[in-house]
């Protein structure tokens, strides 16, 4: 009895079978640079502040409640005042609006990390704040998403803001 005449046919189903096992190991997989969540995740990346980076790591995805002020829900305004607070030392007053009084202001193009941006959405008077981190990125309340990094470099963002400025 010959049995290696019936091992061969199996033969040629295992090599193939190493051969896309192999192949499939091999293949090479890209990973996009450019989309905004890498960018959010390169802002992030390079904050000099290890703090602000636990920070906003902590808080991000957090609600949005108007008034809130801890991790139940936080408004736009809570979330600068806390931040500042609690990385830079500085006692920011507790409403947007009256944030925007106290910075200093500072052009756009000079902002450094935790710099106030301020923005109106409903009129003249601001009624919203983000904290600049580098790169045209900065963190925020956002009502629809909670604690998130956005680009202020988005058309939304640059048709309604009003000021920048430093409290550091």
């Amino acid at each position: 009895m010959n049995r290696t005449l019936s091992i061969k046919p199996y033969g040629f189903y295992l090599i193939a079978l190493v051969l896309f096992l192999s192949s499939c190991g091999s293949r090479k997989y890209t990973v996009r640079t450019d989309t905004k969540a890498a960018k959010a995740a390169d802002a992030l990346a390079n904050l000099k502040s290890k703090p602000l980076y636990r920070f906003i790591n902590d808080w991000t995805g957090v609600r949005y409640r108007f008034g809130g002020l801890d991790k139940s829900g936080i408004d736009c305004s809570g979330f600068a005042y806390l931040l500042e607070k609690e990385i830079y030392g500085v006692t920011l007053p507790r409403i947007s609006r009256d944030q925007a009084r106290f910075a200093r202001a500072k052009s756009f193009g000079s902002l450094k990390e935790g710099d106030l941006v301020f923005f109106s959405f409903g009129g003249n008077d601001v009624d919203h704040v983000g904290v600049y981190l580098n790169n045209g990125f900065f963190v925020h309340a956002s009502t629809n998403r909670g604690v998130i990094v956005d680009d202020i470099n988005l058309p939304a963002y640059q048709r309604v803001l009003v000021k920048s400025g430093s409290v550091n």
